[in-house]
Parts: structure tokens; sequence; C-alpha cells
């Protein structure tokens, strides 16, 4: 017997395959952290519902005794496996003692798998995949319906999601939120038939402009799918004859009108960083080069919302931490990268 056993996923949403893991993890220890991943997100296709609303999915389909043993602890996501692995152990270790016997529960389903390599400490329990049945599928049933169909397409699957992920799903489906992420994912299933055909999966080239002025960062907020009304950077796709640096002036100037010259941006500039994650954007393996200016401070520039911005905005470093959740994909990872030292995250 452990004295706790581990569980990590996103369970987005949680169906019987957890369940089965939880349930085992709850038979050979006495108490089970659950680490519930991609917490702090905006809401998408991919990371629709909050890590509360997956906790709750989690602990209701439990009997009481069992809840009373689990804990439900959210790690966000950093787009950087050493970092992550840290934070779980961190997360982890505040809530056992130096001496405790522990436990990873899990199995190997594919590449995404891997993390339960990362914890050699950690004794691995490992399990049969319990069943067929992904959250991928899931998820495409629920937003492939409507709002008046989504009850028909839940009964398919019907025999692997408890009764509290049913009753969660079906609630938020009458919700503007489930609406716009209906549209999002039906935008995103069109994008990728796009290229269904091309021999190889292709890979994206995208550029972002980090500006920083009087300690304040320019951002946009996006006006269509994917992440229509999230804040970003300005940026977007490389185009066929530019450099990096040339997509990165175009793209700063289409969506924010920024009066700023080329030269002084290149005077500014304090460094260029490359992400590339391969779960970084739902398009498809997306690569940016972010670009990091610093404007000390100059004036602020004139800015004006167009082409793929509804609205553009400074917004303080100083206030940049309480809006995680309203970013685009790693845009706030991003902003914690060249402004680690102001921007304060556990």
């Amino acid at each position: 017997m452990y004295d706790t056993a581990i569980l990590i996923g996103r369970f987005e949403p949680v169906h019987t395959g957890h369940l089965a893991l939880l349930q085992h993890a709850l038979g050979v220890a006495k108490q089970v952290i659950v680490i519930v991943g991609s917490a702090f997100q905006a809401r998408s296709p991919k990371n629709p519902f909050t890590w509360e609303e997956r906790a709750s999915m989690l602990l209701n389909a439990l009997p009481e005794a069992d809840r009373l043993r689990t804990r439900v602890v959210p790690v966000r996501d950093y787009y950087d496996e050493a970092r992550w692995v840290k934070a779980v152990q961190q997360a982890v270790a505040a809530h056992t003692s130096a001496n405790d016997t522990i436990g990873l529960v899990g199995h190997f389903k594919d590449a995404t798998s891997s993390y339960l390599s990362a914890f050699p400490t950690w004794k691995l329990i490992s399990l049969e995949r319990q069943g067929s049945i992904d959250a991928t599928m899931v998820r495409d049933a629920y937003f492939g319906a409507t709002p008046a169909t989504v009850q028909a397409a839940l009964e398919q699957h019907r025999d692997v999601l408890p009764a509290s992920t049913a009753d969660l799903l079906t609630r938020f489906a009458q919700t503007p939120e489930f609406v716009a992420l209906q549209e999002e994912w039906s935008m995103l299933r069109g994008y990728k038939k796009a290229w269904s055909t091309a021999p190889y999966p292709p890979v994206f080239v995208t550029v972002d402009a980090v500006l920083r002025c009087q300690n304040q960062i320019l951002l946009i907020r996006r006006a269509h799918a994917p992440g229509k009304g999230l804040l970003a950077v300005p940026g977007g796709f490389i185009e066929q004859r530019e450099t990096v640096w040339q997509s990165c002036l175009r793209e700063l100037a289409e969506e924010t009108h920024c009066d700023v010259t080329g030269a002084q941006l290149q005077e500014t500039l304090q460094s260029v960083h490359v992400f590339d994650h391969p779960d970084r954007s739902q398009r498809g393996r997306t690569i940016t080069h972010a670009h990091y200016f610093d404007l000390g401070n100059a004036p602020l520039p004139n800015v004006r919302a167009d082409d793929d911005a509804a609205q553009v905005l400074w917004m303080p470093v100083s206030e940049i931490a309480q809006h995680e959740a309203d970013f685009f994909e790693d845009h706030f990872q991003m902003l914690v990268h060249f402004l680690k030292d102001q921007i304060n995250i556990n």
C-alpha cells in the first residue's frame, strides 16, 4: 500500500477510462492526488472546461468515502517539460511528507504519455488501456452537435460517460460558451481538412511581436477564430517571399498600425525566441519566432486595430498575470518568457 498515488491528466472531459485509473489508485494508496493539467487556459475545443469543472466531474463520480481521500490539484501548461515536471513535483510535495511512498498510475497510450517516464523517483503503476475510448472522440461528438442535438450525440458514448460528466456536458451545451467553441471546432476541422491531402503533415511558420513601452505591452483582441475574443500579441503567418523580420514588421503594422519605424524597432530589439512546442497550437504544428522590443520610456506609439485584430490595447505588465485565462494559445507563457522578472506565477 502506497501513502500516495498520483494520477495526471487533462480529463477533457472525464470518461470511464479515467475513472478506472482513479479507482485503481484509490485501491493501492491511502490518498490520491489528481494533477489536472492545462489549468488556467482559455476555453478552446481542446481544453473546453475549467479545471474546477473537471474536478467536479471527477469527484462527483466517486462515493463520498473516496472523495475524502482524493485531492485535485491544478497545474498550468508551461510548454516546457522540465518546468512542468518541476511544477508537478512541487504540487505533490505540498500535500505529502518527505518519507511518503509514492506511486504514479497511468498507461502508455501514445506519444502524449511520455510524461510517465519523467518522474523516476515515483514507482510507476502501469495499467492496460481501459477500452478504446478517449476524450478526443467525446469532444468531436459533442462539438459536432448543436444544443438541440447534443443529447443524441452523447448517447453514442453513454456507456463511457459517468453521470457527473454527462450532466455537466448537457448543462454546458446550453451556454454561449458552447456555441462559440462549436464554431471554433468547425473552423479548425475545416482548416485541417484543407491540408489533409498533403503528403506530410504541414509545419507552419509564424512571427509575433512583443512590444513594450512605459512598462506596458501592446496586445490585440482577436477578431476571428481560432481564439476569437482572446488576447494575443500581434503576429501571423510568414509569407512566401518574406524573411522572418519582414513578416514581423508587416504583421505588427497590419494589426495595430503602430507608428514606430522599422529602424526604431531594430534599435530597440532585445531578443528573438523560437516557441516550437508540438502542442502550442490547435491549428497544427506551428513554430513561431517571437521578437521582443522595449521602447523604454518613450511616448506610447499611436495604434489602431485592423486586419485580424478586433481591438488593440496597452496592458500594464503588472496586470498581465491576472488575465492568464484570457490569452490565446501559449501567448501568456510567451510573455512570461520575456518578462519573467515582472510576471509572477507559481
